[in-house]
């Protein structure tokens, strides 16, 4: 099944240089180009990509507003954030509107066709230890205690305790086979209650999880 992919950057010259790259690979498709962000919102919604490759600072409308508006349409769209910038405020941001990872412009072709295709798969790009460092560096744009949404709060109340468990272990990085020995059960037993806990808390992603769970306080992270 062809993967299709919406490229979504101001620069001509990247959205060339990535179209080339995707084409090349049989199982991928460009289905469409948006050189701002209020372009790539209607181009996700007429097109219904399967992955969109988003830069995060455009003009009109920026990524980030871009992404919240794709998620918030329940478009069902995979979102890569493209940035200059190792782990900067812009992609901390672009993780919390629903994207699922991010690439540095200057990615490798291999790199880029793998991450369109581990996304377009339904895994999230960040490895657990890259967006804990990530979360870390940002501690203070996370809300005090007290302070996170009571909606957010009477969700995480859902989850049974062996649930939130499994969120708190998710956050601190570690990988099902390792929260799976920590927890004296089998690796797909953490993978449904993985499972089961993005479903109850609507969330997309591991990512999500991640940043929800700091959110919550179910971690703490080292101030930056």
């Amino acid at each position: 099944m062809t993967i299709r992919v919406l490229v979504a950057d101001d620069q001509d010259l990247v959205r060339v240089g990535f179209r080339m790259i995707i084409d090349a690979r049989a199982e991928l498709e460009v289905v469409g180009e948006a050189a701002d962000g209020e372009e790539a919102v209607d181009r996700a919604a007429s097109l219904r990509p399967d992955v969109v490759l988003m830069d995060v600072r455009m003009p009109r409308l920026d990524g980030i507003q871009a992404i919240e508006q794709i998620v918030a349409a329940g478009n069902p769209a995979r979102i890569i954030v493209l940035t200059t910038y190792d782990v900067d405020e812009a992609v901390h941001a672009a993780l919390r509107a629903g994207a699922c990872g991010f690439l540095l412009k200057d990615v490798r072709p291999t790199e880029l066709v793998e991450a369109i295709q581990v996304v377009a798969g339904g895994d999230a790009l960040l490895a657990p230890s890259v967006t804990r460092r990530l979360l870390e560096r940002f501690a203070s744009a996370l809300p005090a205690p007290g302070e996170e949404p009571v909606a957010t709060r009477a969700a995480l109340a859902a989850l049974s305790s062996r649930e939130q468990e499994v969120l708190r272990l998710v956050a601190l990085a570690l990988s099902n086979a390792e929260i799976a020995e920590r927890l004296g059960v089998t690796e797909a037993t953490v993978k449904a209650h993985v499972s089961g806990v993005l479903r109850k808390l609507n969330l997309r992603d591991r990512v999500q999880a991640v940043v929800l769970a700091y959110d919550l306080r179910l971690v703490h992270p080292r101030p930056a």
